[in-house]
């Protein structure tokens, strides 16, 4: 487990803990060597299993932090680094000052169906990101959408197993024990955004309960309703449902900016001993210092230069014509 002030892998300092989710706590850490703010999150591994298993545990969770650091997207949480910490595996990723879709929708309600439009393209164009390096998230829920500071949208944890994912945004077939693919991703992608207009999860809390009939997802209803369709097959590819998307948004820009706390630190409270502190970068000085008198100086000059020109012009043409 992390404590403030510990540094991870030999390299990545704890500074203050910044969210906390069903996988573990989520830190605001300093990388040493680099000298930039990440975050840091110690990946869930189930606790009582056999010593082998646990080993076991370890490294599939390093092996899938690797694969993540391949996702590359606008929307997705950049993955920087995996390392082990003694018995306990971490990811290192990009800070972006956000909140948890879940949290957000707690405390400020449902989003307009042309919100959750504008968020289902760039949650699916992020999906299809990871689809393209072979990658499944097999956990897209509200917990681990962020809706940052500046009215961007990023996916976390993707292709990672922590925990398990809430049932509630699971696709039926994975329920009953089929392998994850691109239309399991589909289905959490359309209950995801299904909670986002509607308040509640499309096919109740434990994800088993009879479909529930939209009221307030208006002209999002129908590329929902396709995204949750029980038969994978029937289920629209990620493309399509942008395409969709789209035409409800018709090119506008539905961000919103949800209230976050003030901006956290992005520089160490004390340099790292042993290390030189950065040296400024010299810059040369001007070769003139323009001051008001020095413009009104140039600009008499010049006119002296013109007046001149112009006088002997004249004098030329007396003359010689």
């Amino acid at each position: 487990m992390g404590t403030e002030g510990a540094v991870v892998g030999g390299r990545y300092r704890l500074d203050q803990p910044i969210g906390r989710g069903r996988a573990g706590i989520v830190w605001l850490a300093y990388d040493t060597l680099l000298h930039r703010t990440v975050a840091a999150k110690r990946v869930f591994v189930q606790p009582g299993l056999d010593p082998a298993r646990t080993e076991h545990m370890i490294n599939l969770a390093l092996q899938e932090g690797r694969a993540a650091t391949r996702v590359l997207h606008n929307s997705a949480i950049t993955v920087y680094d995996v390392v082990r910490d003694g018995p306990d595996p971490w990811l290192v990723m990009e800070y972006v000052p956000s909140r948890s879709m879940a949290h957000f929708l707690t405390e400020h309600g449902t989003l307009t169906p042309e919100q959750a439009a504008f968020l289902g393209i760039q949650l699916a164009s992020a999906l299809s990101a990871a689809h393209r390096a072979g990658i499944l998230h097999r956990g897209l829920e509200p917990g681990n959408v962020l809706l940052a500071d500046d009215g961007g949208v990023k996916i976390t944890d993707i292709g990672i197993t922590g925990p398990g994912q809430n049932p509630a945004f699971r696709a039926p077939e994975i329920l009953h024990g089929a392998p994850p693919d691109h239309a399991a991703d589909a289905f959490s992608l359309g209950a995801t955004l299904y909670q986002a207009v509607e308040g509640v999860p499309p096919y109740g809390e434990n994800g088993t309960g009879p479909l529930r009939q939209p009221r307030r997802a208006g002209q999002l209803t129908g590329a929902l309703m396709k995204l949750l369709r029980v038969d994978p097959m029937t289920r629209p590819t990620l493309a399509d449902s942008i395409i969709a998307f789209q035409a409800i948004t018709q090119g506008r820009q539905s961000a919103f900016i949800p209230p976050t706390a003030p901006a956290l630190p992005t520089i160490p409270v004390a340099w790292p001993v042993g290390q030189p502190l950065p040296q400024p970068v010299a810059t040369k000085a001007p070769l003139i210092q323009l001051t008001p008198a020095r413009v009104r100086a140039l600009i008499l000059t010049v006119l002296a230069v013109l007046c001149a020109a112009a006088i002997g012009v004249g004098i030329t043409q007396v003359l010689f014509l």
